[in-house]
């Protein structure tokens, strides 16, 4: 049998299996749809001990699927905000399932009206590779605590990694209530044409868009995460040493690999040799070496890394200066897919680096002359899903806040909006659309059904026919003004 036949029939199993399981999950939502806070909070409970008692197994697995990734990495930036996600769902879950009461007009007196969160039944969630332990808990603890049903499908690319999470959801969860689905591409492909009741997505924002396509054949609601090109400001007066030490802890991790990292910066024109020396300083102090340094990640797969440096020689070729920073002068080009930070100075709106979302230890540093023409030029492109500003000035602060919109945004800092619990996670334009993390998670995966309940007193039967009466037209003078 030749490799492409097994490929195929390998995918149709996968496809197969994936029809058989949403449809065990329908069926089982059906017969229980709306589990109790008990259900909920023990379904939390048995991730977060599944997470805990395998924390090495899945550090382990992500480490081979990257070839190196940092342990403390993953710890930091994976399992910390997943068990804490949990834990947050689970100190408030009691509250967030309340109906909650809203006020009746006195046109509608006596009545009363509440807001009833019910889950919206079988949840799709497709996983990245870059963060997937964090990308796929994450969404599965905002759906249980929905009290929804969930498929996960894991990304080809990690493969270890998506090996493992099945073994383990299969050991802890009944198959209709969370299922991981593996496979290639075709198999993604198919998982997205499942009418859903609610399918989530992170990843690039043109697979995207194919998401969103299949998923309107269904009019299956979707929450979509995606990236683009997340600016850095860096203003006139902050000091650089802050600034800069922020900046390369937030692009450096994973590599770069990370959704929410700076893409660009955009730095004061009489500023700029500062930012480099100061920059090549904080990541030195971070990675004095890079080679056999298990504190710095690889890039993915030998795909994504030529890609990078693809990225390089498109802008080197049109005339951009590349700083490259590699504090012990290592020869890295010997196939381990370790790649040192450059910079990109002086980039131009014809160069890749400007155009795509980088996604690895690329930095394009962009000069301007004010604040105003910093903010226009972020203005003038898609709407980022994260926008980072520095400087201490706090009027300043407020009219970079107030005048830019991004999916969220850091004050003198990077990337730690992302692990707030009580605040909303999502893009806005080309960077997604829709929310989760904490209620917004919850939220996400609920339907609010109004519920307006009258009892035995009926007063709107003053307003039935025959009309033209006295009491309509007092009725009219009331409420109609």
């Amino acid at each position: 049998m030749t490799a492409n036949v097994v490929h195929l029939t390998e995918s149709k199993k996968q496809i197969q299996q994936t029809a058989r399981i949403f449809e065990e999950q329908r069926q089982a939502f059906r017969r229980n749809p709306d589990p109790s806070l008990t259900e909920r909070r023990e379904n939390l409970k048995r991730l977060k001990r599944l997470l805990l008692d395998n924390e090495d197994r899945l550090i382990e697995a992500v480490d081979r699927d990257f070839s190196c990734r940092s342990a403390d990495e993953t710890r930091i930036a994976e399992q910390m905000p997943s068990v804490q996600g949990i834990n947050y769902a689970l100190k408030h879950l009691a509250e967030w399932m309340k109906p909650s009461r809203r006020s009746v007009s006195m046109l509608f007196q006596p009545a009363s009206n509440k807001v009833h969160y019910q889950p919206v039944g079988v949840v799709g969630i497709i996983v990245p590779w870059n963060y997937p332990l964090m990308l796929s808990m994450g969404p599965l603890t905002a759906a249980l605590a929905a009290g929804n049903r969930a498929m996960i499908k894991m990304s080809e690319f990690t493969p270890h990694f998506s090996a493992l999470i099945k073994e383990l959801i299969e050991d802890r969860f009944p198959q209709d209530l969370v299922s991981v689905i593996n496979g290639d591409a075709d198999v993604a492909a198919d998982f997205t044409t499942r009418p859903f009741d609610h399918l989530l997505f992170t990843g690039s924002t043109a697979v995207g868009r194919h998401v969103m396509r299949a998923a309107a054949e269904n009019l299956t609601p979707v929450t979509l995460e995606l990236g683009g090109k997340s600016p850095a400001i860096v203003s006139d007066d902050v000091p650089m040493r802050d600034a800069t030490e922020r900046l390369a802890f937030g692009k450096a991790v994973n590599a770069g690999q990370t959704c929410v990292a700076p893409d660009y910066v955009l730095c004061p024109a009489d500023r700029l040799q500062t930012f480099i020396d100061e920059f090549r300083t904080r990541l030195a102090s971070m990675y004095p070496t890079l080679r056999d340094n298990n504190d710095y990640t690889a890039i993915i797969n030998e795909r994504h890394y030529q890609r990078l440096n693809g990225l390089l020689e498109d802008a080197r070729s049109k005339g951009a200066k590349i700083v490259e920073i590699n504090p012990a002068a290592e020869n890295l080009g010997d196939g381990g897919r370790k790649m040192a930070m450059h910079l990109v100075l002086n980039p131009t709106e014809d160069m890749r680096v400007m155009q795509e979302e980088i996604f690895g230890p690329i930095l394009p540093v962009v000069t301007y002359a004010s604040l105003d023409q910093a903010l226009d030029y972020i203005n003038d492109r898609p709407r980022p899903l994260a926008l980072y500003y520095f400087g201490y000035e706090k009027d300043a602060q407020d009219y970079v806040t107030r005048n830019t919109h991004a999916g969220g945004m850091c004050i003198n800092d990077t990337l730690m909006h992302v692990a707030q619990d009580d605040l909303p996670f999502g893009g806005v334009g080309e960077s997604g659309m829709g929310h989760y993390h904490g209620k917004e998670g919850f939220l996400t995966f609920s339907h609010a059904k109004s519920v307006y309940s009258r009892q035995r007193i009926n007063s709107g039967r003053f307003v039935y026919p025959p009309y033209n009466t006295p009491f309509h037209k007092m009725v009219y003078r009331m409420f109609i003004r």
